[in-house]
């Protein structure tokens, strides 16, 4: 898009453009999402920016009226599976909090002087920036929504010092800690970190939920998962394994929309941490599970311009392609399926230390299971997993990742396009037997995904 183009979205406050820019106003020192509801400012006087951490870093803060850190990722990454696309993937992970840039770089495998240039020179913002914005979100979340004390919200938010800490939420909300936490909603604030944090994972456009809450119920693994509540109203539960500690995350079926012409929305969701320096990751980790950063108005402009498409993409609006919390665990899953998964979790998997009714155990990790069973494809698989010569994380390079899947014992081609689609992310995926032709790219696994929720595929 031009910036005309921009100014229009943000003059009929279009919010599919949510999280894809933003927009500052050099009168006010403000900078918003698209579709504020605040009087559209002169053109004269607007600035434009790829991302929030581009817009604070030219000194705007935040609105506090549409919350602009509050918006849905920008679909744009999880379609790119170029350095640029893998940085911001594996920066929304909480990488450059615990590894610092040169950890990010090796991950990527750049130094970390062209990563700062490639993300400066595209984005506006380096990657300590962009982890900067990630930070003020996270302390903004904990500061209105739990108990814990201001100190440890800016350690458990990523911060090296309350100094630090103290001066981004001022440059970022223009306000103090303290004050941030007293403009939280009357009620919205938990008593203690035991009760869990509420969030709102926000998305774009509509949102299918009824099709990503029958595949999860159908997956359920005993003991890590489980799915509770008539349909429409079900909630959805896992267990996490985490950098810092574990977690419990609780997910409602019931989407919740915004106003507006092309409105959004959330999904309630409830995460229980031992550690809250994990709030970053667990978020991003659900979210990739829900496929809430996706696009919905391209993936169904593109799909319903197709003869045998067009008429359940009307039928299915907002349809997601789920993803996975632990892609990890997906793959071996994918592999050996939901019976002997749980059977898996019975003899492997780790006992929480206190369980949460029917979430008992964390699924077994590549190496535990590379020890344990170390024969045929399932050996073969959490052998390379777990040494890594298969990468399968948020910053992995895609194409590396099928050469190296193909190169796996007992994997068959419909194995690999399981994982590619889910573990990967990959909106492209078209396994072998159904037709799907290039028409349908970049979204044939959206594709996909609509002919199974009509019974079209298995």
């Amino acid at each position: 898009m031009d910036e005309d183009s921009r100014y229009e979205a943000v003059r009929s406050r279009d919010a599919r453009f949510d999280g894809a820019f933003f927009f500052a106003v050099e009168t006010t020192g403000i900078y918003c999402r698209p579709s504020c509801p605040a009087v559209t400012p002169k053109r004269p006087n607007v600035r434009f920016f790829a991302t929030a951490a581009a817009a604070q870093g030219a000194g705007f803060r935040a609105c506090r009226r549409c919350r602009p850190d509050a918006v849905p990722g920008s679909a744009e990454w999880n379609v790119r599976s170029d350095a640029v696309g893998r940085a911001m993937r594996l920066i929304a992970d909480g990488v450059v909090d615990r590894e610092g840039v040169a950890g990010l770089a090796a991950r990527l495998g750049y130094s970390a002087r062209q990563v700062q240039r490639q993300l400066t020179g595209e984005l506006g913002a380096g990657p300590v920036a962009l982890a900067r914005a990630q930070r003020a979100h996270a302390a903004r979340v904990l500061l209105q929504t739990t108990g814990l004390p201001v100190t440890e919200i800016a350690f458990a938010a990523g911060f090296a010092s309350v100094r630090q800490f103290n001066d981004t939420v001022r440059a970022v909300y223009a306000t103090t800690p303290s004050g941030l936490r007293a403009s939280a909603p009357r009620g919205g604030r938990t008593g203690a970190p035991s009760a869990g944090i509420p969030l709102r994972l926000a998305h774009r456009g509509p949102y299918r939920a009824g099709p990503v809450f029958d595949l999860l119920e159908r997956e359920a693994v005993p003991g890590v998962e489980d799915v509770s509540g008539p349909p429409g109203d079900r909630t959805y539960r896992r267990t996490l394994r985490l950098p810092y500690g574990t977690g419990i995350a609780a997910v409602g079926e019931r989407a919740h929309t915004g106003a507006g012409a092309h409105p959004g929305g959330w999904l309630d969701a409830r995460v229980h941490l031992t550690d809250p320096r994990d709030l970053t990751t667990a978020v991003h980790r659900l979210r990739r599970l829900f496929d809430l950063d996706a696009d919905p108005f391209a993936v169904d402009e593109r799909l319903g311009a197709d003869a045998r498409l067009a008429p359940l993409v009307a039928a299915r609006p907002g349809l997601r392609s789920p993803g996975a919390a632990d892609p990890d665990e997906l793959a071996v899953r994918a592999l050996v399926g939901r019976e002997e998964a749980a059977g898996l979790v019975r003899r492997y998997g780790k006992r929480l230390d206190a369980a949460c009714g029917s979430l008992t155990h964390l699924f077994p990790e590549p190496a535990v299971l590379a020890g344990a069973e170390p024969g045929g494809a399932l050996g073969a698989l959490t052998a390379a997993l777990a040494d890594g010569t298969v990468r399968l994380g948020p910053g992995a390079d895609r194409d590396t990742a099928r050469e190296a899947l193909t190169a796996v014992p007992g994997l068959d081609a419909r194995t690999i396009a399981a994982i590619r689609t889910r573990a990967l992310g990959d909106p492209d995926v078209a396994p072998p037997g159904p037709d799907a032709p290039d028409s349908w790219r970049p979204w044939r696994s959206y594709a996909l995904n609509h002919l199974r929720a009509a019974g079209e595929l298995e």
